[in-house]
């Protein structure tokens, strides 16, 4: 299944932000060293297999460094494509495609990097009903990529910000006498169609949550044991969600408790880089 198509808008000005940030004054090795009538052709190549993501992100920096470069995805986001694969390719001006070099593969390695391993721990839940969701711990700025980049990879896209959904974790608990009461002034606040999910402290607040309106039940920090026990209790009357520290060597035990969804902060806080290369041959 492809992910929904980025647009592109919503991230321009981090984009403009990314190639002032490298190129500053100008790229004075490349200035230095590379004839300035020379053309060249580079191609975007994975050191290893991964799950491709970001190939809009790397054509429209590239503009921005030289609107006169040729550039056209070799593949799509959302393919799984071997090592040695190219997935995209440049032509045009060697000074700029040079230039480009490192704010692209930057945003590539990162995005497919997400991509590629939030699939890990998509493949781990096979089987079961629980999909993988990400979180709110992105790189300030790049959120709509980083979650854009999870998409890619087969997860699921938890809220986008403050903005579009409550979640009532124990920090706001802390104002309330209840569960239920906390989740009834949420109610009344956001009104019936926004949506309302509530961490509990343990298998025991789920009734609350359950008879208070919660859309959502959040089981953070739970134990494998917890969770099964929550999900007794529950009876699928509605989602519940585990978070909280899991793994890719844990995730198959909460999946298999029953519970709908995991979240997985990991997927964009500390993804590892993917391994891609952009190799220039003078043309």
């Amino acid at each position: 299944m492809k992910p929904a198509p980025l647009d592109l808008r919503v991230v321009d000005d981090v984009l403009r932000a990314a190639v002032r940030e490298d190129l500053g004054q100008g790229d004075v090795t490349t200035a230095a060293t590379v004839p300035a009538s020379a053309h060249a052709i580079g191609r975007y190549t994975p050191k290893q297999d991964l799950v491709v993501a970001g190939l809009a992100v790397a054509g429209r920096l590239l503009e921005l460094v030289d609107p006169a470069l040729r550039y056209r995805s070799l593949v799509q986001d959302g393919d799984v494509v071997p090592v040695g694969t190219a997935i995209a390719e440049v032509q045009g001006s060697a000074s700029s495609i040079l230039t480009g070099e490192r704010v692209t593969l930057n945003m590539l390695q990162r995005m497919c990097g997400i991509a590629t391993y939030t699939r890990e721990y998509v493949q781990r839940v096979i089987g079961t009903k629980a999909r993988v969701a990400d979180t709110r711990k992105t790189v300030p700025g790049l959120r709509p990529l980083d979650k854009y980049a999870v998409a890619c990879g087969g997860g699921s896209n938890h809220r986008m910000g403050l903005f579009d959904a409550i979640l009532i974790k124990n920090n706001h608990l802390a104002f309330h006498d209840s569960i239920g009461a906390a989740v009834r002034q949420a109610r009344r606040h956001g009104g019936p169609a926004m949506q309302i999910e509530v961490e509990v402290p343990n298998p025991d607040g789920v009734e609350d949550a359950i008879q208070a309106g919660a859309d959502i039940i959040l089981l953070d920090n739970f134990t494998v044991e917890q969770t099964r026990d929550a999900v007794r209790r529950c009876r699928g009357r509605v989602p519940l969600e585990s978070s909280g520290g899991i793994t890719l060597e844990t995730i198959h035990d909460y999946a298999e408790a029953g519970v709908d969804i995991i979240s997985v902060g990991a997927l964009t806080h500390s993804p590892p880089a993917a391994d891609i290369h952009l190799r220039v041959t003078p043309n």
